[in-house]
């Protein structure tokens, strides 16, 4: 088994600083969102967030056993050294990528505070100033999780005046992109197993499609997710309908197992297809991207193994001249890391922002102001991620069963 362990241990003893502490806790916004902090012996420490669900914290805590006493400036070997040592717990792809993914985004947290510079500078340089946020949208109160399902609402929240009134109010925000939910009830009937859509559902997706751009016109961007939903015909038959619309993309048609599936789909129409948030390190994009599948990449860097690895898909996509907007569902945290991560692509489009509905999101984090202006996060300038919890707010708002107290 390869030893990612430090052999090459010659540096400045300004830069000879150890892993000292891995702390985690879970905070309860519309998701759950896991956040680890990393100490060092420079009094240094580090922010970071994984994709939300349940064991991920758990297995951040397992990392620490073997992370303690690492030098935190060696971002990428360690994800591989993290990579490595869980292998044997599937370390190269689910839970436990996305465990190492938080853990990454704080090493970099770290390294750019004890570098005094920000993450975008260590990933690269910069492209942009600010990043365009494409917001996350819900007909009515259509979209609920209980314990990490999605809840669907009765037939009359879909209605396309209700998708029409919520594109206005979020618009009238200052957003230039947003996203619906495409999948609704209707997609059950007459079956609920086999994913192929009825002509009366197909025509409920069209109209209220039609119903948002007739309420906000075409000089704002519109996309909607599906949620791996449908067969590869019926897949082909929304994407054509809505071909006239000129979306930003329409997302996660079909399955994600079958990268041929989506390859055919694409195939069949000009409206542009995304898919990626569940793809785990670059290794599983290559398909994708290579043979054409995907007309807009979207991986979810708190998922797939971090920033690095977020980027080294980002290039891929770039090779292929492809579109990249990452997923993301995180709280300010994970967040601001993609804003670092957006900065430093060129291929950049649109991030995701997923928290519309909670009114704290703005109060979890340590900035003055809110993120989000005009539709847009500013890069930060300061070391790091420019970017802490309030760690009162936090613990208003801890998952309950999570022990009581921060970062245990």
């Amino acid at each position: 088994m390869r030893d990612y362990s430090n052999h090459a241990t010659n540096r400045a003893d300004a830069r000879d600083v150890a892993i000292t502490d891995i702390e985690t806790c879970v905070v309860e916004g519309n998701f759950n969102w896991n956040f680890v902090r990393v100490h060092t012996d420079a009094g240094v420490t580090g922010i970071g967030e994984s994709y939300r669900g349940g064991g991920v914290t758990t297995v951040m805590e397992y990392m620490k056993s073997f992370l303690v006493g690492e030098n935190p400036l060696d971002v990428e070997r360690l994800f591989r050294r993290m990579v490595q040592e869980t292998s044997g717990h599937g370390g190269t792809t689910g839970k436990v990528v996305t465990a190492a993914s938080g853990i990454e985004i704080a090493l970099w947290d770290v390294a750019g505070k004890l570098l005094d510079v920000p993450v975008y500078q260590l990933l690269g340089g910069k492209y942009r100033d600010a990043v365009r946020i494409y917001c996350d949208c819900h007909a009515g109160a259509a979209f609920e999780l209980e314990h990490g399902y999605h809840s669907p609402h009765d037939d009359d929240t879909y209605q396309p005046d209700a998708y029409a009134a919520e594109a206005a109010r979020v618009a009238d925000m200052g957003f230039t992109a947003l996203k619906f939910d495409l999948d609704q009830p209707f997609d059950n009937h007459p079956d609920p197993y086999n994913g192929r859509v009825s002509n009366a559902a197909i025509r409920t997706k069209v109209e209220a499609v039609e119903a948002i751009r007739d309420e906000i016109g075409y000089d704002i961007d519109l996309a909607f997710d599906c949620h791996w939903d449908y067969t590869v015909d019926s897949a082909k038959r929304l994407a054509s309908k809505l071909e006239p619309y000129d979306l930003m993309w329409l997302e996660d048609v079909v399955p994600p197992e079958n990268m041929d599936a989506q390859r055919e789909v694409n195939r069949a129409t000009t409206t542009p297809l995304a898919t990626g948030e569940n793809r785990f390190r670059v290794h599983e994009f290559k398909q994708l991207l290579y043979d054409f599948g995907v007309d807009v990449i979207t991986p979810d860097p708190s998922t797939c193994g971090g920033l690095a690895e977020s980027k080294a898909i980002a290039n891929r996509a770039e090779e292929n001249y492809i579109a990249f907007s990452p997923h993301n569902v995180c709280g300010p945290i994970g967040t601001m890391a993609c804003v670092h991560l957006g900065a430093c692509v060129p291929n950049f489009d649109t991030l995701e922002f997923h928290a519309l509905e909670v009114p704290w999101w703005d109060d979890l984090h340590s900035r003055s102001e809110p993120l989000i202006q005009d539709g847009y996060i500013e890069v930060p300038e300061e070391p790091g991620l420019g970017i802490d919890l309030d760690e009162d707010v936090a613990q208003e708002h801890l998952l309950d069963g999570d022990g009581g107290t921060m970062f245990a």
